[in-house]
């Protein structure tokens, strides 16, 4: 059987809430609260964290912008 004194190691380590610096909590790692994980989620959907890529990337992959194609070659 197991002794009384042997220690459960965590599946996470420790880490401080990214948004207060609190200990994080394990219902909402990595966070310490319901509280922070919505600050940081509403950032997100504010736009206020964004992922820097390419602008002309998204057009390029448009079903219409077709290498050779004009926009004129469209509307035949």
């Amino acid at each position: 059987m197991a002794s009384n004194d042997s220690t459960v190691t965590p599946l996470r380590p420790k880490r401080p809430c990214p948004e207060c610096g609190r200990p994080s909590a394990r219902d909402t790692y990595p966070f310490c609260s319901t509280r922070c994980k919505d600050i940081d989620l509403n950032r997100w959907l504010k736009g206020v964290y964004v992922i820097p890529g390419d602008d002309g990337e998204a057009e390029d992959a448009l079903p219409g912008n077709m290498p050779g194609k004009t926009s004129d070659d469209a509307q035949d």
